[in-house]
């Protein structure tokens, strides 16, 4: 706000604020007093991978994909909201006491600058709710089957009324501060706030955000399309309550620019992440080298919870630490078929799947290309 006054221009300039926040990481307050009950969970967090894996034995666990668009993982805020209520006695309290609201991000900031206990507008968009596992895709409502499934009792809980993505009246008004009385208009998760702000309003038009994590979006039209391949069915945007709702597939990394910082932070591999394409580049390929930076699980489209972050070497000469940070061009030793294991003879970075597995004497079958650990028989 300092430099937009700075510049020359006037508060009363400004006649909307939009919002664009996280999707999936998900908040639980007080609905009386506004004040949080536990931190944020966000949408990298992985504590919920045992209660995944319990969930996905449920009847009708295969079936909540075709209805809200997402699988079974770590990744949704209905699977934090479930652990939530299992695991802190102040949610818990709330809940039961019908005190409880749930929100995103976005719902959180929309209540709180809308003067939160003081108004009480608890609302969302169809692009966050569509990230919850709560909302069928097909209604753009909350969905009865699979609150269900969650054991969510909605008279114990308030949930925020979905809206479209640009509404001029929904969202309310700022109450507070330079932006006393502005409008808010608009509301998208990052990513479909990206697919908009690329101007992929057609069908078959794409975007590919790379941050913390990759996402590729690419706009399927106005009618929902249940991914067969492990891509994720979203909506992108409702520019308005009279128009339909635009629905893309996207495939979800959770690792990118965080896996840099991983490098740079824990491992000290350099001090300036800008650096690390003039590293990378040091070296003509991995030399063997693969790190698979699964420490969220993988995402799309393998959606395997339990995965682990890995490091791991195939016996070729002269690695360094530099060779990290090169990408794999299917390097392989001549005539050379198979690669000394560089494990301790059964670690798998996937050791609740069955996977092609090394076939003794301490040695790899041939890679698959995206860097497994494949187990010893």
């Amino acid at each position: 706000m300092k430099s937009f006054l700075a510049a020359g221009h006037d508060a009363s300039d400004i006649e909307a604020v939009g919002i664009t926040s996280q999707r999936e990481t998900a908040l639980v307050w007080d609905w009386e007093t506004g004040e949080p009950l536990h931190n944020a969970i966000t949408w990298t967090d992985t504590r919920t991978v045992n209660l995944v894996r319990e969930l996905k034995a449920k009847p009708g666990a295969d079936e909540l994909a075709n209805i809200c668009g997402l699988p079974l993982s770590t990744y949704p805020s209905s699977v934090t909201l479930r652990w939530m209520l299992d695991n802190l006695p102040d949610v818990k309290s709330a809940y039961d006491d019908g005190r409880a609201a749930f929100g995103t991000v976005d719902s959180w900031l929309i209540y709180n600058l809308n003067g939160g206990p003081q108004n009480k507008r608890l609302v969302t968009d169809v692009t966050n709710a569509s990230r919850t596992m709560f909302m069928n895709l097909e209604t753009l409502k909350y969905d009865d089957r699979l609150l269900k499934f969650f054991d969510i009792d909605k008279t114990k809980i308030r949930l925020p009324e979905i809206l479209p993505s640009a509404d001029p009246e929904g969202f309310g008004r700022i109450v507070e501060g330079p932006l006393d009385g502005v409008r808010i208009t608009s509301c998208l998760g990052d990513q479909a706030s990206a697919l908009v702000g690329h101007c992929a309003f057609t069908p078959g038009m794409a975007k590919n955000t790379y941050g913390t994590g990759c996402f590729l979006l690419y706009n399927v039209g106005e009618k929902p399309v249940i991914s067969k391949h492990g891509l994720l069915g979203t909506v992108g945007f409702q520019l308005g309550r009279d128009r339909k709702p635009v629905y893309a597939l996207e495939g979800s990394v959770a690792v990118a620019g965080s896996g840099v910082s991983f490098l740079m932070n824990n491992l000290g591999f350099f001090r300036d992440s800008r650096k690390v394409s003039d590293l990378a580049a040091s070296v003509p390929d991995n030399g063997g080298c693969i790190f698979v930076t699964a420490f969220s699980g993988l995402f799309a489209p393998y959606w395997i919870d339990d995965a682990q972050g890995t490091i791991c070497k195939f016996d070729f000469p002269r690695v360094s630490k530099i060779h990290l940070l090169t990408p794999s061009r299917g390097y392989h030793r001549p005539h050379t078929k198979r690669a000394h294991c560089p494990c301790n003879h059964g670690s798998s970075l996937f050791p609740n799947k069955s996977y092609p597995r090394c076939h003794g004497n301490g040695q790899w079958q041939k890679s698959d290309g995206i860097g497994r650990r494949w187990r010893h028989e």
